[in-house]
């Protein structure tokens, strides 16, 4: 046990902030008055710290086995700290690349698509609207300027798309995973199109559907309860976005969401893919517990691939890149607002989520977004995931179509108009 512990003072007093652990038995290792204090209740849990399986620790933090205590933003820079390398999955073996192929069609069938987008997106609506900005926006804002805040920046940000996809009015423009309804209504209201938003979330379908109807937008605005594999394919749409929803889709049927999304793409159209992406070049999740902490308490099912895999899949759905855009360090930013927000209702959240959960669920859910956007406000931060937006047109074979000859499609070719 001793060089356990003496290995543990070492990377102490190595850490950018101070942290303190308090062992069974009470023995206390670092400063009293330290940042940050972890409370071990077993000794597993500090032979996994000591591992630098920081994802393994949160699991413990999540499970009651371990308690800290410090800000969110101070814990994440120990986490990082304690690291024994980079997170990002490195293993490239055929085997394991099988491995993980045959795991992610066995994950991504319609119906365990539909159970894993309800186990997260459908914990507590209420739960959510404490730490989002007002329009429930549910992924990475568009910093445009560097004073805005979350709200502002997720304005900036459907308003980025909408222009990215040169919506005009009476366009049929499809938004597939639409969460609470942020792009579907700002395209409606600001860009005048005739706007169908699909998810698998019960409580988004029902809470998008009532804003629908308090804002009049019946005869323009539809929601669906559905799976976009069940989409009819009888009338295409001009434009189509997709945010925050591709993750969710699984390396094993991404070439066929691609390919559907060119079906329902009209000769000429634009898509736009707004989704998170991963550092390795290799198919995998984060390494150090990371990855199967997500796996386990927020995202089951959800895959992240290199954007050049991304790319890849894209083009063999029949579809062509035109504009791609690395977002990351605004995710940071987006998560920390949003990890702050919830930091400063801890008690209002508790008490939201025990009505659904009940007092032992509350807390474990509550813990475990506490390290979930903390931690992924630091894997952005860090280059261990990004945030990418691909815009792409599904060309029509005229060398007419568009203002240059060749284009085939809409997209301009240059990006004056995004900015003017």
């Amino acid at each position: 046990m001793e060089p356990l512990l003496t290995k543990l003072q070492s990377q102490l007093a190595e850490l950018p902030v101070s942290v303190s652990l308090v062992l069974p038995g009470q023995r206390r290792l670092g400063p009293a008055d330290a940042a940050v204090r972890l409370e071990f209740h077993d000794w597993s849990g500090v032979a996994t710290l000591a591992a630098g399986q920081i994802g393994k620790v949160g699991e413990d933090y999540v499970e009651q086995r371990l308690n800290i205590e410090g800000s969110m933003r101070d814990v994440m820079t120990a986490a990082a700290a304690v690291l024994p390398g980079t997170p990002v999955a490195s293993d490239t073996s055929w085997w394991t690349q099988m491995l993980r192929r045959a795991k992610s069609l066995a994950s991504h069938t319609q119906q365990k698509d539909a159970e894993q987008i309800r186990f997260h997106y459908d914990v507590s609506d209420d739960f959510y609207a404490l730490w989002l900005d007002p329009r429930r926006v549910y992924s990475c804002a568009y910093y445009r300027e560097a004073d805005m805040d979350v709200a502002q920046a997720q304005e900036a940000k459907l308003d980025h798309i909408c222009r990215k996809l040169m919506l005009h009015p009476g366009e049929r423009f499809l938004d597939i995973g639409a969460g609470w309804g942020g792009l579907l209504l700002w395209a409606a209201e600001h860009y005048g199109v005739n706007a169908t938003g699909i998810t698998l979330s019960n409580n988004q379908h029902a809470y998008v559907n009532r804003l629908i109807e308090q804002k009049g937008l019946q005869s323009r605005v539809k929601m669906l309860l559905l799976d976009y594999r069940d989409l009819p394919e009888d009338q295409s749409f001009d434009k189509i976005a997709s945010v925050g929803m591709f993750e969710h889709v699984g390396q094993a049927q991404m070439a066929n969401y691609f390919s559907k999304i060119h079906r329902l793409l009209a000769p000429g159209g634009l898509v736009m893919n707004h989704g998170i992406t991963a550092g390795s070049l290799e198919p995998g999740q984060l390494g150090a517990g990371m990855g199967d902490f997500i796996g386990k308490y927020i995202f089951p099912g959800g895959e992240l691939l290199h954007p050049s895999l991304v790319l890849r899949e894209l083009a063999v759905g029949g579809l062509e890149m035109v504009d791609t855009e690395n977002l990351r360090p605004h995710y940071a930013r987006t998560l920390w607002a949003w990890s702050d927000a919830l930091e400063s209702r801890l008690d209002e959240a508790h008490a939201v989520l025990k009505k659904s959960h009940g007092e032992s669920g509350a807390g474990r859910v509550l813990r475990a977004y506490r390290l979930y956007l903390a931690g992924c406000a630091m894997s952005f931060e860090r280059g261990w995931i990004a945030l990418h937006q691909i815009l792409a047109t599904r060309p029509d074979g005229n060398m007419n179509t568009g203002s240059l000859r060749g284009a085939q499609s809409v997209y301009p070719f240059t990006r004056d108009y995004i900015y003017r």
